[in-house]
């Protein structure tokens, strides 16, 4: 019973979108939301004075920026409901310890017994986890469409306008990824990285931090990130680092992901924003992106390697306790076959990345062959990939309605403080978001495209919103980290790594 109620309330939500998407509606409603080319700006007006002409044209632009906001500063808090949960959980559970004869007045549940699990405990931990926010704002932004547009633009937004196939897509990547024998396949070629350095902890930590983010670009980002979350939970942070090499560990992580799909044109989905409707293709993005991404990558992970060096010697003396106490276990090896149909399941997903109706029943034929080789598989965990589907799901909600002030702050400026400015922006907007709307900006030159791209795959690392992987690996290591994955402790994680990126690619 301990996660009943959760589970309770996420099939309830996925239930309710589920019905909004599919039911039809026969009134005519208006276009939601608004174009951003049905607003009538003055020419030279100040960026204050657009967006103050844009709330007046449109009020509830305000208001669905308001409740994004409180979602923002709600992932910031996050940590204190998951404290405020255990404190009622254990104030419950004493109770319960400690009733007396008088069990009259103690509730009780079906069979009579005390009830184990605290309602407003198991609520207060919904609101706690981070992979829920954005869906929990979802409900408020749904129910202020309803009052100012009528339930019909709510159905006609997220039913018809709204493009779910990232979410969809992360789901189904992170679940594949995530399995036995695709693992295993990672896992040892990496080892013989490792093994140049005599598969240290700090060979690993080395090889997964710069080896995977660049493989991103051919497997996805999603996929490089579910990859590289459980094999640093492996070698690394079992091993128990200090909470600021964890931080400085999971940044790291994040903004190497977020700038090691630039190489290619379709593994990073700010990248694949752009290639289409501004014509770049494979070579123009290794030459203008990939080579100066390579170059933060090695020189970020090497200077956090140097800081964190006599911690290191720590780990390893760590793992070596650890090894000689425990004893080996006979691992059955997985046939050739297995891993070559499983990968081939992986391939697949990739491939068919935008088309969702083939993903998604490739991944239902994954799972039968997965169930019919049970024997050679790990547990298939689906918690983690749909929470991250469902964070991504309602990220997605909110940032389709952030459009109106976001494009007249990305036209207004020149080209670095543009590419700050896109930096900044990613960390309270997906970044793919960022260059997406950076497509609808008339007249932007090439050095322009370059600078939103630029910031916008740099800020990727800064928060867990700033890039759709982010959500994927924070679901992996949370468990890590005492409260879980502090937003602080990420920021400050990642700021060093981005530092170095933003100069790769400005002075490169």
């Amino acid at each position: 019973m301990k996660h009943r109620i959760f589970w309770i309330l996420a099939t309830l939500g996925f239930g309710a979108v589920s019905f909004a998407t599919a039911a039809e509606t026969t009134a005519v409603v208006e276009e939601f939301p608004r174009a951003l080319s049905t607003y009538t700006d003055i020419e030279g007006a100040s960026v204050w004075d657009v967006l103050t002409a844009r709330v007046q044209a449109e009020p509830f632009n305000a208001v669905a920026t308001l409740i994004f906001l409180l979602a923002i500063i709600h992932t910031f808090v996050a940590g204190k409901f998951r404290h405020w949960a255990h404190v009622v959980e254990k104030a419950h559970h004493d109770r319960v310890n400690a009733r007396t004869e008088d069990e009259e007045n103690t509730d009780t549940n079906e069979d009579g017994r005390p009830d184990e699990v605290s309602f407003a405990g198991q609520i207060l931990h919904f609101f706690g986890e981070v992979e829920a926010i954005f869906g929990i704002w979802v409900l408020v932004l749904v129910a202020a469409v309803t009052a100012f547009k009528g339930w019909p633009t709510v159905l006609d937004y997220i039913g018809h306008r709204v493009n779910f196939t990232e979410p969809m897509f992360v789901v189904v990547i992170m679940a594949i990824a995530s399995t036995r024998p695709v693992l295993h396949v990672a896992e040892q070629c990496l080892r013989a990285v490792a093994s140049l350095g005599r598969g240290s902890v700090a060979a690993w930590w080395l090889s997964i931090l710069i080896l995977a983010p660049i493989l991103g670009s051919f497997m996805t980002e999603p996929a490089a990130m579910t990859i590289a979350a459980l094999l640093l939970a492996r070698q690394f942070y079992a091993l128990k680092p200090s909470p600021r090499f964890a931080y400085a560990t999971i940044g790291l992580l994040f903004v190497n992901i977020s700038v090691g799909g630039t190489l290619t044109h379709f593994a990073a989905p700010p990248v694949l924003m752009v290639a289409g409707p501004w014509n770049w293709d494979m070579s123009h993005m290794f030459f203008h992106f990939g080579w100066k991404a390579v170059t933060g990558i090695v020189v970020s992970t090497l200077g956090y390697y140097l800081v964190f060096r006599k911690e290191f010697v720590a780990l390893q003396a760590t793992r070596a306790r650890e090894e000689s106490g425990a004893r080996k276990k006979q691992v059955q090896p997985i046939p050739a076959w297995v891993t070559v149909v499983q990968l081939g399941f992986m391939a697949v997903a990739v491939y068919f990345a935008h088309y969702p109706a083939l993903f998604v029943g490739g991944f239902l034929f994954f799972l039968a062959f997965s169930q019919a080789t049970a024997h050679h598989q790990s547990r298939l965990d689906l918690k983690p990939p749909l929470l991250v589907g469902f964070f991504l799901a309602g990220l997605v909600i909110h940032g389709g309605l952030q459009g109106w002030w976001i494009e007249p702050v990305l036209k207004s400026l020149g080209e670095v403080p543009l590419f700050l400015s896109a930096t900044v922006l990613t960390a309270f907007n997906d970044n793919a978001a960022i260059t997406y709307l950076a497509t609808l900006v008339p007249g932007f030159t090439e050095t322009l495209k370059y600078m939103v791209v630029a910031g916008a795959v740099t800020g990727g690392g800064l928060t867990v919103i700033a890039n759709a992987p982010n959500p994927a690996g924070q679901s992996i290591l949370q468990r890590f980290f005492s409260e879980g994955v502090s937003p602080l402790g990420l920021l400050a994680g990642a700021f060093g790594p981005t530092v170095v990126m933003a100069i790769c690619f400005l002075v490169l």
